[in-house]
């Protein structure tokens, strides 16, 4: 077995490994409760109904990217690509990130639901994950963001 899968069977995969990577997502945020929105709204309501609850799935979630940042520094290539697609740093801090993690933050506080959990949401159909998902599309559309051709154009840089 070659160890660097190449054409139609790396593109398999990559989009099995994406699959379950997804799978594996969507359950953990069913599983935190993050699909409920009311459970976030509590969180963030530290002078009212505060639940600390989640500040142990994010902090599960730093532990588990760490280590897995740290995995991906040892490596030379990333298992399904011949390199790694990381932005530079001077790609980063831009005032549309800014604006767009502004809205996103702001858009959570109001309604509770963020991009992921909201489509996780979207498997117990409940009204406002479908209201919340079809204006997030209709919203990432009309700025441009999806699309054909709709991401900038990939810089060349490795590591």
């Amino acid at each position: 077995m070659n160890a660097r899968p190449v054409g139609a069977r790396s593109a398999r995969l990559k989009n099995i490994v994406a699959a379950i990577s997804g799978v594996i997502f969507g359950a953990g945020l069913g599983v935190s409760q993050m699909v409920n929105p009311q459970k976030v709204l509590n969180f963030l309501d530290v002078a009212g109904t505060w639940d600390p609850s989640l500040a142990f799935v994010m902090g599960a979630a730093v532990v588990v990217y760490f280590i897995a940042w740290r995995i991906a520094l040892a490596r030379r290539v990333p298992l399904f690509d011949s390199r790694f697609h990381w932005s530079e740093l001077t790609d980063v801090w831009d005032r549309r990130l800014l604006g767009g993690a502004a809205v996103f933050g702001i858009g959570w506080g109001l309604v509770g639901f963020c991009p992921g959990p909201a489509i996780a949401s979207l498997a117990f159909l409940p009204p406002q994950s479908l209201v919340f998902v079809l204006a997030m599309a209709v919203g990432s559309y009309g700025a441009g963001l999806s699309g054909p051709g709709r991401l900038p154009a990939e810089a060349s840089s490795t590591r």
